[in-house]
């Protein structure tokens, strides 16, 4: 029997090597394929946080024979072209040489052999007036700007450029990038860009004249049963049989993210000390609510404390009943009236929004400009987080607020919700 590493089994947030699901039936691998075969448009792979777009593109576009740049470590225009230029072992210096050289003023008789520097030994008798060399060399060069300079070299490197977490860039930016790979991208050379789908980023509005140059790959949403496939392969390694009802349990809090399912496998092995694969038949039959509260602590915990702090000033914020018994400001009553919606990665209206802070607050409900105020500044401090992807985002002009992370949205439920009694669990 082949002993596996249950941290080899199920990788939360890395590449699994045993527990991948190609998910054939949407043809993504095949699509995503196709931008090696001259394919000469722009690849776009979009999905929602942790959907498994990384690990796609990771598996037809492995890191040690691309260049891969990851969108949250750019800063500014030059950061992006220098890590390319990294990744491809380029500079930014071009230089031609040529050197004159002549023998002067060596006189003397001699045989067998004579060291002479830059030639080596000569051998047999010599009889000759000259015995050093000069040498005079004549450089001239050219500095490229970083951009030309990997561009150049990209094109002559011939090797595919993926761009992970574009959608973090600015539009300005993204729009300069896009314009610049435009004529790799005509000439076949692979590029495919990384990012979520909502608002942040659109390859054909930063960049018009892409339209009908663009290949995109919409990640779809991770069904019940494929979610399923990972727990039933890796535990199957591991020797251990968990109950159909504690599989479910698990696919249906993990929002339709495998990252997620990853890591409940790897605390239900943890909990049950199963490390490695077991020499006899294990049996799980239950999934504890510990497991949940105990993943949520490290998922969405240090951002849902940002937000309920919100800005620094906090003077204008009177405390407010609510019907717990405990008191809030209103960026924690927005907070809770969210966990007790539990939403998942959905959007939601406003109305619906304000009957859950109804709900939640035993005092009146605060005005409507101060509820749009507060969701304006959450906005704010997600998109200024050091995540690539801002957790949530709010519409003002469509009145409709997006949770776009699976673990902000199952921390809301099993962290928040669960620690101040206000969830619907």
């Amino acid at each position: 029997m082949t002993v596996y590493k249950t941290t080899q089994v199920f990788v939360a947030g890395g590449m699994p090597r045993y527990t991948y699901i190609p998910r054939r039936e949407h043809r993504l691998e095949e699509r995503l394929n196709a931008a090696n075969e001259g394919l000469c448009k722009l690849v776009t792979v979009t999905g929602t946080t942790k959907s498994g777009k990384t690990v796609l593109a990771s598996r037809i576009f492995p890191r040690e024979s691309c260049v891969w740049v990851d969108g949250g470590g750019i800063g500014e225009e030059n950061d992006l072209w220098n890590f390319i230029l990294e990744g491809i072992s380029g500079h930014t210096l071009f230089g031609e040489g040529a050197v004159d050289s002549r023998m002067i003023g060596l006189s003397g008789k001699g045989s067998g052999e004579v060291s002479i520097p830059l030639f080596g030994k000569i051998g047999g008798g010599i009889e000759s007036e000259s015995g050093i060399t000069k040498q005079t060399s004549i450089n001239s060069s050219l500095a490229l700007s970083p951009r030309a300079a990997a561009l150049t070299q990209l094109r002559r490197s011939k090797r595919p450029l993926v761009l992970d977490d574009f959608h973090y860039l600015d539009r300005k930016f993204q729009g300069n990038i896009i314009r610049a790979l435009k004529p790799l991208i005509f000439e076949g050379s692979p590029v495919v860009l990384i990012a979520i789908p909502h608002r942040k980023y659109d390859a054909v509005k930063v960049e018009k004249e892409m339209t009908g140059r663009l290949e995109n790959i919409q990640i779809p949403t991770w069904e019940i049963d494929e979610l399923l496939r990972i727990p039933r392969e890796g535990f199957a390694l591991l020797n251990v049989e968990v109950n159909e009802g504690a599989l479910r349990t698990l696919a249906a809090e993990s929002y339709g993210s495998p990252h997620l399912m990853q890591e409940f496998c790897r605390n239900l092995s943890s909990t049950n000390n199963i490390f490695e694969t077991a020499p006899t038949k294990i049996k799980i039959d239950n999934v504890p609510a510990s497991l949940f509260l105990s993943v949520a602590e490290g998922t969405g915990k240090v951002i849902f404390d940002k937000l309920s702090k919100g800005p620094r000033q906090r003077s204008d914020r009177m405390p407010r009943t609510m019907k717990n018994g405990t008191s809030a400001d209103i960026y924690q009553v927005v907070l809770y009236a969210l966990a007790k919606l539990a939403p998942g990665l959905d959007t939601i209206e406003y109305e619906t929004l304000r009957s859950a802070i109804k709900d939640v607050l035993k005092d009146a409900i605060p005005q409507a400009h101060e509820v749009t105020r507060v969701l304006d500044k959450m906005a704010q401090i997600a998109a200024s987080d050091e995540a690539s992807t801002p957790v949530l985002d709010w519409e003002r002009e469509e009145q409709k607020l997006h949770i776009t992370d699976p673990f902000f949205a199952f921390y809301l439920k099993w962290g928040a919700g669960m620690r101040d009694g206000i969830s619907p669990v």
